[in-house]
């Protein structure tokens, strides 16, 4: 969710410019799953995102491998703009592209996106219990998880939305009890 400031400021035109075509074309919903299984898919093809983002790659040739690799998969207009960001040489930025993209699909869809980072992966269970108790707390129609699994916090959950962190992980328990005896045990 996090990004680099300047990255996201340069996708956010582009990003915002994709949603009011997809709006006005009655699309959204295609290029929204569209984006949703690229994102997906490029966060798996780590190699692909290298090769578009080489500097030493010509146009063409980023060209013709997204038409290879996702042509065939994806609604003519997403593939459209992605050819624009080829062509513009922005294509470095669809990982923040998609993730702005997204944002405004959610907010209009009253939808929250939430990372939660945890010990050890969450059960279905588990995990809906937690959906409902933050579609209570946020007001959303939905909530839309992005789950981390960070062994180092020992247990426990850490949830991130927005501007607000809510620590109960064993990890932040443990540093308070020892900033709390550090100071108790003073001399």
């Amino acid at each position: 969710m996090s990004a680099n400031p300047l990255t996201s400021k340069i996708a956010v035109p582009y990003a915002r410019a994709l949603f009011d075509f997809s709006v006005e074309k009655n699309i959204m919903h295609q290029i929204t799953a569209d984006f949703q299984n690229l994102d997906t898919f490029l966060n798996e093809a780590s190699e692909l995102m290298d090769y578009l983002n080489s500097p030493v790659v010509k146009t063409e040739a980023k060209r013709e491998i997204l038409a290879k690799t996702l042509k065939s998969q994806i609604n003519t207009e997403t593939f459209k703009f992605l050819m624009v960001l080829v062509d513009r040489d922005r294509i470095n930025l669809l990982n923040a592209v998609i993730n702005n993209y997204l944002e405004l699909v959610y907010e209009t869809a009253s939808i929250k996106m939430i990372e939660v980072s945890t010990a050890s992966a969450f059960t279905n269970a588990q995990k809906n219990t937690l959906i409902q108790k933050l579609k209570e707390l946020t007001n959303a129609r939905e909530i839309r998880l992005v789950i981390n699994v960070d062994p180092s916090l020992i247990g426990g959950f850490l949830i991130k939305t927005d501007s607000k962190v809510i620590d109960f992980t064993i990890k932040n328990q443990l540093q308070q009890l020892a900033k709390h005896l550090d100071t108790v045990l003073e001399i």
